[in-house]
């Protein structure tokens, strides 16, 4: 690859709580996706990230999920899949008409957490989750896991589908990730981080946690912008493509 797109997950605050530093990571990513107020993010957060975004002529995607404000939209949720649709319809709504009163523009769905988890295999919550998107507007590209079910479902309707990969989250042998509860899930230190997205850009593979070489195929690489040190990860990735001759770019300008 000459190019590659590292995306994060941005506007997590809540109120005056804050998480992350999206401010100094904007300027290290070239897709933001931002979080729509069901598992963190209120008003004056996505409008405040939006235009940050906008500033750093950054890709936007609505990062829906669960409802689910007070597990961050990590826990396990059992939603109808009537509800679901409506839920990921209303969460993209609300980023667009944000958006559109800053002059930004959204261009594809990333979900979160449990959500983005459950629909890898679960047939009828990815469907919710595609024709949620189908509704709102069929022009918006899907983000996901190689080999997913939504991304299957969505390849099928008509949906632009994009691939991702994780710099700061282990995988198993067989090419899913390690539940954040077991020891090695996430990983903090930023030179590893670095040189597994080098390597991932370069050769197509990244080391699983058993220590094997895996296949993975990624149109975007993420770092996770509540990780412990999520700035200094970026900025050692930003390095390391640099030196490698390879520059950031949005997957949805390709």
């Amino acid at each position: 690859m000459t190019n590659i797109d590292i995306n994060s997950d941005m506007g997590e605050s809540f109120g005056r709580w804050r998480l992350g530093d999206d401010d100094s990571m904007l300027r290290l990513i070239s897709s933001a996706n931002i979080a729509c107020g069901f598992h963190a993010g209120d008003p004056s957060v996505m409008l405040h990230t939006l235009k940050g975004a906008q500033a750093h002529h950054v890709s936007i995607g609505a990062h829906v999920s669960y409802r689910d404000l007070a597990g961050f939209g990590r826990r396990a949720i059992d939603v109808p899949t009537d509800a679901l649709q409506a839920d990921v319809e209303y969460q993209i709504a609300a980023i667009q008409g944000l958006a559109r009163a800053t002059g930004a523009e959204v261009r594809y769905v990333k979900p979160h957490g449990a959500l983005y988890n459950r629909i890898v295999d679960d047939e009828e919550q990815a469907s919710a989750v595609v024709h949620g998107i189908l509704a709102i507007d069929p022009e918006l590209a899907l983000l996901t896991l190689p080999d997913s079910m939504v991304g299957t479902l969505a390849d099928r309707s008509g949906l632009r589908v994009f691939h991702e990969a994780f710099a700061d989250r282990a995988y198993t042998h067989e090419g899913h990730l390690v539940p954040r509860t077991q020891t090695g899930a996430v990983i903090t230190d930023p030179d590893r981080v670095a040189e597994r997205v080098s390597r991932l850009v370069s050769t197509g593979d990244i080391e699983a946690i058993d220590g094997s070489r895996i296949r993975v195929s990624a149109d975007s690489v993420c770092v996770h912008g509540d990780s412990p040190g999520a700035v200094t990860m970026a900025e050692s990735i930003h390095r390391r493509l640099s030196a490698d001759g390879i520059r950031l770019a949005s997957f949805t300008q390709r």
